[in-house]
């Protein structure tokens, strides 16, 4: 039984060119993803998927595997799980029983995070997990020009909200018979609820990107 993580990193970014290897703290953005993974000796082998010569370089002269991914699966509307399902063909490794998926836009994630995921992963002996923060903010529809709340009631404190959920990417851990039947998150996947500052990070803009520089910094001046 073998326990591999994947993460997937496209050269294709429109609204922040190269921001896989753009530096967040002095280091590449998937390499954050990277050493996370090889910090956990119950991960066999840490992958990146690729269709960039940069990222690949960058990827192996850190200590991952790479796996080049063809041009017909780098799409911008390409699913995620389309790479997974492309390690898992290319190493063609019956032995690889889980698949962690690390994003490289969500490169801050608390240090016990994965290992106390992984445990409740295996003794529940789950399909798949997904991590998952509370949300605080009030939403609502606009309709014929009028507003209509949708989770809160016109005053109501935003602490008594109905308890709504949204999915922050920091990981995911799914049984990769079902990474081969296009499925990340199963029907059943268990959401590990996580309410930590790392967890609104997910990068995609340069505002993103210094949110996350700022965060980074706080960490760093908290660990001293």
């Amino acid at each position: 039984m073998k326990t591999i993580a994947i993460i997937p990193a496209r050269g294709k970014s429109k609204r922040l060119p190269n921001k896989n290897i753009k530096l967040l703290g002095g280091i590449p953005l998937l390499v954050h993803s990277i050493n996370y993974a090889k910090q956990h000796d119950f991960i066999d082998a840490v992958y990146v998927s690729t269709d960039n010569e940069a990222i690949r370089n960058v990827a192996l002269n850190n200590g991952a595997l790479v796996i080049d991914r063809p041009n017909d699966l780098s799409g911008d509307l390409e699913p995620t799980v389309t790479a997974l399902k492309h390690v898992l063909h290319t190493i063609n490794d019956e032995g690889v029983q889980h698949v962690i998926l690390l994003q490289p836009t969500n490169p801050l994630r608390p240090n016990n995070l994965l290992k106390d995921a992984f445990q409740l992963f295996l003794e529940k002996k789950l399909e798949s997990l997904f991590t998952v923060s509370r949300n605080y903010q009030k939403f609502g529809t606009i309709e014929k020009n009028v507003f209509k709340p949708y989770n809160y009631s016109i005053g109501q404190r935003s602490q008594d909200l109905e308890p709504l959920y949204f999915e922050n990417g920091l990981l995911y851990i799914t049984q990769s018979v079902h990474i081969l039947k296009n499925k990340i998150i199963t029907e059943n996947a268990f959401p590990l609820e996580i309410n930590h500052k790392f967890s609104k990070v997910d990068i995609d803009t340069q505002e993103d990107f210094e949110y996350a520089e700022y965060l980074l910094n706080i960490a760093s001046v908290d660990s001293i």
